[in-house]
């Protein structure tokens, strides 16, 4: 049993028997205890008071001492809560199904409503200046966010992430590739696995091209949603909480046909937000997605700035699953097929399509009736890509 599992069956006892979640410090009290920390560390990693941590633990160890019916405390916490749960986690079928369970039900994956700030006060049973009440689970924002039908293998990259994040504090991560590559879905992927180190997360979407104010404007009205006094600036929200923010579809506010990451006009002035978020002292990070690299990153990263790229690309041997799941034919095949279409999960699931509609599902005979590279499809997802080309 892993510190995850814990985790998300401790969630899953506390909202059974109290029909509220444990909160994002308590959820880092659990970890720490797993990990053997003492309460200093926690207190450091969660950017809270080494009292503050203590009141709150004491109280966590005494509610779960009141459900399991033993006396449970930081040191023995862990033997008794993995005794406890691997008599029934493991009865409900892999870990991971709760796991992906869990998460859905307190994160709004697919965007269909707006979290009520009223609301959340009125689920918490401690006033809104408690400590109780200030530790509670993040705000989470993922309407802009897109519903994803599938999730491919992508532990390495997680990890770099993941490591990027939480070691080594990185202010600043653009995540560029292909259009359909995977860089939305690898972002929602790691929400789920760091959520509980955040006060805030919240997903938008630069689609439309909003004007730099427009942005700040919006992210301070998601910010002012928590019973925290206002602040002037989002600078001021990422060095007051832990705020993680995820821009997508960022190649909008870019030129066509010019060499790669150069702002519109009127837009330049996101190239120094940019920057002042990965120069300025905080606690929070701003993840960029696009098919281009913003132009200033490379310079930071030049001066060991806290800022720090991906570069996504197609998958590996990972890509077998997607065939496999088409139900494509000739086995032996399938590594020519990824090598032709360089892994990308996109174009991998609609080249399969199409041999399943039109060589009943043989990737051999689609292999050898084509000389060239088939498009089909594909061709109009292309097209955008290189009409952003410069001439050169």
């Amino acid at each position: 049993m892993n510190s995850e599992e814990m985790l998300q069956w401790a969630d899953d006892l506390v909202f059974t028997k109290a029909a509220k979640h444990l909160d994002s410090l308590q959820m880092a009290i659990l970890e720490g205890a797993w990990q053997g920390l003492k309460y200093e560390e926690i207190a450091k990693k969660c950017h809270r008071s080494k009292s503050h941590v203590k009141n709150i633990a004491a109280e966590l160890w005494q509610t779960l001492s009141d459900m399991l019916g033993e006396d449970i405390n930081k040191v023995n916490a862990r033997s008794i809560l993995e005794r406890k749960a691997v008599s029934t986690i493991y009865n409900y079928g892999k870990s991971s199904q709760i796991v992906s369970s869990n998460i859905n039900s307190h994160i709004n994956i697919c965007g269909e409503k707006r979290q009520d700030p009223e609301e959340a006060k009125q689920r918490s049973p401690f006033p809104p200046e408690s400590p109780q009440n200030q530790a509670r689970s993040p705000l989470i924002d993922l309407t802009d966010a897109p519903e994803l039908p599938y999730f491919y293998d992508r532990t390495s990259e997680l990890s770099t992430l993941k490591q990027w994040i939480l070691q080594a504090h990185t202010r600043l991560i653009t995540i560029y590739g292909l259009s359909g590559i995977g860089k939305s879905a690898i972002a929602l992927k790691l929400i789920e696995q760091i959520q509980t180190q955040f006060d805030y997360i919240i997903w938008l979407s630069l689609t439309n091209t909003p004007a730099l104010s427009t942005l700040q404007t919006e992210l301070k009205q998601f910010f002012g949603r928590s019973p925290q006094p206002p602040l002037p600036t989002v600078i001021d929200y990422f060095r007051s909480s832990r705020c993680l923010v995820i821009l997508d579809d960022v190649q909008n506010i870019f030129k066509s046909s010019q060499l790669a990451g150069q702002y519109l006009a009127g837009y330049e002035d996101y190239g120094k937000f940019f920057k002042q978020i990965a120069t300025s002292s905080h606690q929070s990070c701003l993840i960029i997605l696009s098919w281009e690299q913003p132009r200033e990153i490379t310079a930071l990263e030049a001066l060991n700035r806290p800022a720090r790229t991906l570069h996504l690309k197609g998958l590996g041997e990972e890509s077998a699953e997607i065939i496999r799941e088409k139900g494509l034919a000739d086995e032996q095949k399938w590594s020519d097929l990824i090598a032709l279409y360089q892994g990308h999960p996109s174009w991998l699931n609609i080249i399969a399509s199409t041999i399943l509609e039109f060589f009943d599902g043989s990737a051999s005979r689609f292999l050898t009736d084509n000389n060239d590279i088939y498009l089909g499809d594909l061709e109009t997802i292309l097209e955008s890509h290189f009409e952003r080309l410069s001439e050169s």
